[in-house]
């Protein structure tokens, strides 16, 4: 039996729905805020704690991806290194896909939500494609 990665269940469950599909993907840096505390700065050090900056976003249909591979690839020639990539879908209507507008409109939703940190509704991977788990202190 192989396993698959979340990245792969993705793009399965995408390519399975009734209506065409749009992923979405944010892209972030991880960082301290200038005002950092000690501790702050060792926790962060120790991976808890910082804060996720939006810096690049995009959108492909699923089939314009083979793997996360691909992803982090294309991502490596399009923005600059990221920490974490946020996930969403938009689904179309009536067979009909989501239009420019609404996968605008959808991404700008996204990139507020990652930086409000109200970013429990997504997938949420680390450059290796390991799934991440965030925790509120």
């Amino acid at each position: 039996m192989t396993s698959s990665s979340p990245f792969d269940d993705l793009l399965r469950a995408a390519a399975a729905q009734p209506d065409p599909q749009r992923l979405l993907f944010v892209f972030t840096e991880a960082g301290l805020p200038a005002d950092a505390n000690d501790v702050q700065r060792a926790g962060f050090r120790s991976g808890q704690g910082g804060t996720l900056t939006p810096m690049a976003c995009a959108d492909k249909w699923p089939d314009e991806l083979i793997d996360f591979a691909a992803l982090v690839a294309e991502s490596r020639r399009a923005c600059p290194p990221w920490a974490f990539v946020f996930i969403g879908a938009l689904s179309g209507s009536r067979g009909q896909a989501p239009s420019d507008a609404q996968v605008d409109a959808a991404l700008e939703s996204m990139v507020r939500n990652v930086r409000d940190g109200s970013f429990g509704a997504y997938m949420a991977l680390d450059p290796a494609g390991e799934a991440v788990r965030f925790f509120s202190a």
